[in-house]
């Protein structure tokens, strides 16, 4: 009897082990957001009312509009920064890819600090747009500034990492039948690079949407959903703020989920090209 490699693959006993051991993970995931789930479907009336609410709504709203301008900004000057560093020789570029990395490694506050600091009205930054009436404290343009910050480096590497994937003698091919560097990259690198863009976009944007303590520090308002939700759970009981957070973890899972699936399909027809 011949065995099918997916009957093989699903009786492995190494890949079944490893599914125990990851499941725990997953299993953890669930766990956490049943905690949130259950008790808000048992009073479905009380969930209405906060979904209603005003504040809610512009929380919401807020959060996506803000991680939206902050990753098309990501995308406009992360993109020719990650062509540097997976295309250039130079010695710096490790250095310049720590720097870059430093967002993942820094405490929420700190990076908060430092973004307070920059764009405050007093601040390098600030100053300069303070001057042109543009401010940043208690602003929008605040919680933009906060969460381009943290998510430089889901961005940059992602698309670093696709870049590097695609070969660079396609790129000299083009310049040997008369295109220039900059034509070479915009019509050969960069629609090659298009599915690992748009994911390092999508995780940067889903880190943006997630931000609080960078946001809060420099912009306690307009209130983006973790900032509501912090302010509920201190002054209003924990009924309020798990009601918003069950409106965030259901609007994340299918927004993720519609991600992942058109991503899955478009990867699938685009290898078949």
């Amino acid at each position: 009897m011949v065995m099918t490699d997916k009957h093989r693959i699903r009786t492995d006993p190494c890949l079944i082990s490893f599914w125990l051991i990851g499941s725990l993970l997953v299993v953890l995931i669930i766990l956490a957001a049943a905690t949130v789930v259950i008790p808000e479907l048992l009073h479905p009336g009380h969930l209405l009312a906060v979904g209603m609410d005003s504040g809610v709504i512009n929380a919401i709203a807020i959060t996506f509009a803000a991680g939206f301008v902050a990753v098309m900004i990501l995308m406009v000057l992360g993109t020719p920064l990650a062509y540097v560093l997976a295309r250039g020789k130079s010695r710096w570029n490790r250095v310049i890819e720590t720097i870059v990395d430093l967002p993942l490694a820094l405490p929420h506050t700190v990076a908060g600090l430092m973004v307070y600091l920059l764009f405050m009205m007093r601040g390098p930054i600030g100053m300069l747009f303070y001057e042109a009436g543009i401010v940043f404290e208690d602003a929008f343009l605040g919680i933009v500034a906060a969460m381009i910050f943290v998510s430089i480096p889901y961005y940059v590497d992602a698309v670093r990492e696709g870049i590097t994937q695609v070969p660079e003698r396609l790129e000299y091919v083009a310049r040997t039948l008369g295109a220039t560097q900059y034509q070479a990259v915009r019509t050969i690198t960069l629609p090659l690079s298009v599915r690992p863009i748009l994911s390092g976009a999508f995780l940067a944007w889903g880190r943006a949407i997630g931000e609080f303590a960078a946001i809060i520090m420099i912009a306690y308002f307009p209130m983006v959903v973790s900032t509501l939700i912090y302010q509920q759970f201190t002054t209003g009981g924990l009924a309020e703020s798990r009601s918003i957070a069950f409106i965030m973890l259901v609007t994340c899972f299918v927004v993720f989920l519609v991600f992942r699936l058109i991503s899955h399909q478009w990867g699938r027809n685009h290898d078949r090209t």
